[in-house]
C-alpha cells in the first residue's frame, strides 16, 4: 500500500496505524516482527547491525532496496552478501514507474533485454541468452510461454549467470523470480484504478483479513483492458490469488494459495524490416488478420509451503505445485522483408495455429542447518526436487488459398504493402508442416551448499545433480524418441568484506540445458543424440551500502556457452551454431540516496558472439537483441508532504535482429516523467508520462522480419485508496 510520499521516503516519522503497502503492520512504537528463523527472505529482515535502523511506523517503508532475497541461494541472504548479479525490483518501484510487463520491468536491470515473444509470451535475453522458460514464482518453476502478470507480487528478482544449483536444468544467462503476496496476520488492503491515453486500463485489488491469531486469509485480484498504438490491437486480463496463512507460534507456518490467470489478447508480431533496418512509416499498422491473430491462455495453479522449525538450528521447508495451463494462439505474420519499389512494394506473409496444453507437478523440499565449528559459521543446504511435466503441442500451418473451397497449398503469399494490410483468403488445415507431440519430462534432483563466514571472509559452495528424462511420442508418425541427462552443475562464490558495507566477491557457476528446447516440447532423432548445452560463467565484482537502504553494485562477468543452438535468419527454425561468449560490465544503483529521494540505476556494456563457425553462424557474428551500450533510470523525489516527482531515462544503442546481422534496431533514448499527489492520508494520484519527446524508436524483435514499434508519447493516470 502507498504511504504518502513524505513517509514513504523519511527515515523515521509516526504515522497512523496504516499497513504499508504489501506488509501487515506492526504495533505503533514497535518494529516489525521477525518471522520463523527458517523462512524465506522474501519477507524476512536483515540484521539490524547491517541493515537500516528500526523505524517506528506502522509497517515498513516503501523503498527500491529489497535489503536481502533467498532466491539466489536458497537461504535468506543480504544482496550485499551475495556472489553473483542480482536486481531486486521492489513493489514500490513497480507502481511508481506503471510497470504493466515483465518486458517494461527488465528496462530497470543490467545486461537483461526483451524479446518480442511472437506477440504472445514473455521472452527475455539474459547476459545474451535469450529464454522462453527460465520464468519461477516463489522458487518454482513456470516455464509456460505467457505474459505475466505483476499484480500479486511484491516484487522481482532478477538473477544473472547460471543458476542451476537453485532452480535445475536451464537458467544459464540468469532467471527471473516473482516472489508473491502471502496472507498474513493483519488487517489491510488496497484499490487502485488506472487509465492510459490509448484506452487500456485495469483495476485491481489487495484484501487481507485476520482469521484469528493464527490465521489469516489474503485475496488479490485483477482486471485489465489491453490498448495500445497499433492498430486492431486489444485483449483482456483477469487473474486473481487467494492465500490462505496458518501459524502455530513462532516455529511453524503453513501456506496455501490458488492462482486463477486468464489471457485473451491479439497476437501483433510487429513490422517487416525494409533493407538493413525496420520499415518505417507503418508504425501502426497491423500486419496480420483481424479475428484470426488471437491468443488465449488460462491457468489454474496450486501452490502449498510448510515452513517448521526442527529445532532451533535447524530447519525445513517443503513446497508443492501443480499448474493446469492451456494455450493457444494463430497467427499471420510477415516472413520477408519488403521487397519491390515504389507502388509495386510487396511483403512475404505466413501463419500458423499452436495449441499446448501442459501440466506441472512440482515438489521441493530444504533442510538448513545452522551452526558453527570452532570459528567457522555454516548455513549448510540440503534438499530434493521432484518434477513431472506432460505437454501436449499441436501446430496447423496456414495455406492461402484463391477463395473458399479452393486447395493451393501455398505456405507463403506475397502481399502488397499497404495501410490497411490485406492478406488473401487463409485456412488452417492439415498438412506440411503439421505437429502432434506428446512429451513428459521428469526431473528429480539433490542439491548441497554450504555458506561459510569466518571473519571478513564469505565463501560459498555447492552442487547439484539432476537426472532429466524426456520421453517424446509423435503421433503423426507413431515415432517414439527418449533421452536421459545426468548433469552435475557446481558453483563457488568468495565474499571479502574489506570494511563492513563492502563486498568484493568472485564467483564460478555452471548450468546446463539438455537439447530438447527449453519448453521439452518435441524430440528428433538429431536432437536426442545431442549433448546438452553448457553455461559456464566467471564473475568478479563489488558491491557496497553507501548508506542504510542503498546498494551499489559492479560486476564484470564472462559467460561461455557451448554446443549452442540459435535462431537462425529463417523465422521459426532453430540451428545449433557451436558456441558463444558473452562479455560485460554490469553497474547498478538502488534504494534511497537521501530522505525522500529513490533512485534506481542500471548499465550494461556487453559483447555477445558466436565464437565457433557453423553454416549458420560464422565466427564473429553478434548475438541478437544485445544492445552494446544499455541504461536506464528513474528517481523518485518529495517536493512537498503532498507533491512528488519521477523523472526516468531509457537508453539502448543499436542491436541486431537475429544471428543474421542482416537488419540492425536503431539507438535510442526515451525519457519518461511521472507527477505524485498525496489527496488525502487514505488515496493518493499519479500521471505517468511516457516517451515524453515523442521518440521514434524500436525497443526489440522477434527475427529479421517481425519488429516491434515503440509507443508515441502517452500517459497514464492511477489512483490508489488503503483502507
Amino acid at each position: 500500500m502507498r504511504r504518502s510520499i513524505v513517509t514513504a521516503l523519511s527515515c523515521a516519522i509516526i504515522i497512523t496505524p496504516v499497513a504499508a503497502r504489501g506488509a501487515a503492520p506492526a504495533s505503533v512504537g514497535q518494529p516489525a516482527a521477525a518471522p520463523l528463523t527458517g523462512a524465506s527472505a522474501d519477507s524476512a529482515p536483515a540484521d539490524d547491525a547491517d541493515r537500516r535502523a528500526d523505524i517506528i511506523v506502522t509497517g515498513a517503508r516503501e523503498e527500491y532496496d529489497a535489503g536481502q532475497t533467498s532466491s539466489a541461494t536458497r537461504t535468506p541472504t543480504k544482496l550485499r552478501d551475495i556472489p553473483q548479479s542480482v536486481s531486486s525490483i521492489s513493489r514500490a518501484q513497480i507502481d511508481d514507474q506503471g510497470l504493466r510487463s515483465i518486458a517494461d520491468l527488465l528496462r530497470a536491470v543490467p545486461g537483461a533485454t526483451n524479446s518480442q515473444g511472437e506477440g504472445h509470451r514473455d521472452q527475455i535475453v539474459l547476459r545474451g541468452n535469450a529464454s522462453t522458460a527460465d520464468f519461477f514464482v516463489d522458487g518454482l518453476r513456470d516455464d509456460v510461454q505467457y505474459y505475466r502478470p505483476l499484480y500479486n507480487l511484491e516484487r522481482v528478482d532478477v538473477l544473472r549467470g547460471p543458476n542451476a544449483l537453485s532452480f535445475g536444468r536451464g537458467g544459464g544467462g540468469g532467471v527471473i523470480n516473482r516472489v508473491t503476496k502471502q496472507a498474513e496476520l493483519a488487517n489491510f488492503g488496497t484499490a487502485s484504478a488506472s487509465a492510459n491515453s490509448f484506452g487500456a486500463w485495469y483495476v485491481d485489488g489487495d484484501a487481507n483479513v485476520k482469521l484469528s491469531p493464527a490465521a489469516a486469509v489474503r485475496l488479490n485480484a485483477v482486471h485489465e483492458e489491453l490498448a495500445s498504438h497499433r492498430d486492431r490491437f486489444g485483449g483482456r486480463v483477469t487473474a486473481l490469488n487467494p492465500t490462505v496463512t496458518l501459524a502455530d507460534g513462532s516455529r511453524t507456518r503453513f501456506t496455501l494459495g490458488y492462482e486463477f490467470d486468464d489471457d485473451r489478447r491479439v497476437v501483433d508480431r510487429g513490422i517487416p524490416s525494409d533493407g538493413a533496418g525496420p520499415l518505417l512509416g507503418f508504425r501502426d499498422t497491423f500486419f496480420g488478420v483481424d479475428g484470426v491473430n488471437r491468443a488465449g491462455f488460462q491457468a489454474h495453479v496450486v501452490r502449498a509451503g510448510l515452513d517448521h522449525d526442527l529445532t532451533s538450528s535447524l530447519h525445513v521447508n517443503s513446497r508443492l505445485l501443480y499448474g493446469n495451463y492451456d494455450k493457444f494462439y494463430r497467427n499471420i505474420f510477415t516472413a520477408t522483408s519488403v521487397t519491390g519499389t515504389g507502388a509495386a512494394r510487396t511483403v512475404g506473409v505466413e501463419g500458423y495455429f499452436d495449441t499446448t496444453a501442459r501440466q506441472n507437478f512440482i515438489s521441493q523440499t530444504d533442510l538448513v542447518w545452522r551452526g558453527t565449528t570452532g570459528p567457522v559459521e555454516h548455513i549448510v543446504l540440503g534438499g530434493v526436487d521432484f518434477t513431472r511435466q506432460t505437454t501436449a503441442n499441436d501446430r496447423l500451418n496456414a495455406f492461402f488459398d484463391s477463395a473458399p473451397n479452393t486447395v493451393n497449398n501455398r505456405l507463403r503469399v506475397f502481399v502488397p504493402l499497404a495501410d490497411p494490410f490485406v492478406v488473401p483468403f487463409v485456412t488452417f488445415r492439415p498438412g506440411v508442416g503439421q505437429r502432434d507431440n506428446r512429451t513428459v519430462a521428469r526431473v528429480i534432483a539433490g542439491y548441497a551448499q554450504d555458506q561459510l563466514k569466518f571473519g571478513p571472509i564469505e565463501l560459498l559452495v555447492g552442487a547439484r545433480f539432476d537426472n532429466v528424462t524426456v520421453d517424446a511420442l509423435d503421433r503423426l508418425t507413431g515415432q517414439p524418441l527418449s533421452r536421459t541427462d545426468n548433469l552435475v552443475s557446481p558453483r563457488a562464490g568468495l565474499v571479502v568484506h574489506p570494511i563492513a558495507p563492502v563486498s568484493l566477491y568472485f564467483s564460478y557457476a555452471r548450468s546446463f540445458l539438455p537439447q530438447s528446447g527449453d519448453q521439452f516440447t518435441s524430440l528428433s532423432i538429431t536432437s536426442a543424440a545431442l549433448r546438452p548445452e553448457k553455461f559456464d560463467n566467471l564473475e568478479v565484482g563489488a558491491k557496497w551500502e553507501p548508506r542504510p537502504g542503498l546498494l551499489v553494485a559492479l560486476s564484470a562477468y564472462e559467460l561461455d556457452r557451448s554446443n549452442t543452438r540459435s535462431p537462425s535468419p529463417t523465422p521459426g527454425v532453430t540451428v545449433q551454431t557451436g558456441r558463444q561468449r558473452s562479455r560485460g560490465i554490469e553497474l547498478e544503483a538502488r534504494g534511497e540516496v537521501l530522505p525522500g529521494w529513490q533512485l534506481s540505476f542500471a548499465y550494461a556494456l556487453q559483447d555477445a558472439r558466436i565464437t565457433e563457425t557453423t553454416t549458420a553462424a560464422p565466427a564473429g557474428r553478434s548475438v541478437a537483441l544485445v544492445p552494446r551500450h544499455a541504461l536506464s533510470g528513474f528517481s523518485r523525489v518529495a517536493l512537498t508532504k503532498w507533491l512528488g516527482a519521477g523523472l526516468g531515462v531509457t537508453y539502448q544503442s543499436s542491436k541486431f535482429t537475429s544471428i543474421s546481422n542482416a537488419v540492425r534496431l536503431p539507438a535510442f533514448t526515451r525519457l519518461d516523467a511521472a507527477v505524485f499527489v498525496r489527496v488525502s492520508d487514505r488515496i493518493e494520484a499519479q500521471v505517468n508520462i511516457e516517451n515524453l519527446t515523442n521518440t521514434r524508436y524500436f525497443p526489440d524483435a522477434g527475427n529479421d522480419t517481425n519488429i516491434s514499434t515503440g509507443a508515441p508519447a502517452n500517459a497514464r493516470a492511477t489512483i490508489r485508496l488503503r483502507f
